[in-house]
């Protein structure tokens, strides 16, 4: 089953068990540094945190392979009047995207993993601009977790990633397997 197929599938049992979307908790307690300003949320799924940023005054432009996931967010943003684009597309296709250099004050990333995103996320946020990402690691308390390593981080891999950037928030959660990163990019980054 290719990518796109699988997550429409996943999606469409989602939206039909009426799986409630909430943003992530570490995004939402992070919530003091975000002040509103252009977003993107690659990989966003059913929208949950395009519409929480967009409640924060943020122009959000939220990008998946999913139309199935697509739709529903377009939906909302057209029955709620949210400032959200949503966008089909594949995240494996970055040169396909369009957007300038340093021209975004914040990019989130929240179970997605393609280390090839990572020079595109950095080249396309502003100096000052905030990355966000939490997903998947090779957790030694964890190891059951029905992922392919390919999708998960190494330990400590995101703080290696942007060892140059202030480091504002970062936790590895060894018993969820899970690795968060809340960043600033700095001068010259």
């Amino acid at each position: 089953m290719d990518s796109k197929s699988k997550w429409n599938n996943k999606y469409k049992d989602r939206l039909n068990d009426h799986v409630h979307q909430a943003p992530n908790e570490r995004l939402k307690s992070l919530s003091s540094y975000l002040n509103g300003g252009l977003a993107l949320d690659l990989a966003c799924g059913l929208g949950a945190n395009s519409f929480f940023l967009a409640d924060l005054n943020y122009q959000v432009q939220a990008f998946d392979i999913s139309d199935v996931a697509i739709d529903f967010v377009t939906e909302q943003v057209e029955k709620e009047g949210l400032t959200v684009q949503p966008r089909l597309c594949d995240l494996t296709e970055l040169s396909k995207l369009h957007i300038e250099k340093q021209s975004l004050d914040l990019v989130v990333i929240t179970y997605y993993l393609d280390r090839l995103t990572f020079p595109f996320v950095k080249s396309i946020i502003k100096e000052n601009g905030y990355f966000f990402m939490e997903t998947f690691y090779t957790s030694p308390l964890n190891e059951e977790q029905r992922i392919s390593d390919q999708f998960k981080l190494k330990q400590q891999e995101l703080l290696s990633e942007f060892k140059d950037w202030h480091v504002l928030f970062y936790e590895e959660n060894e018993r969820e397997g899970r690795q968060t990163i809340f960043a600033r990019k700095t001068i010259n980054n």
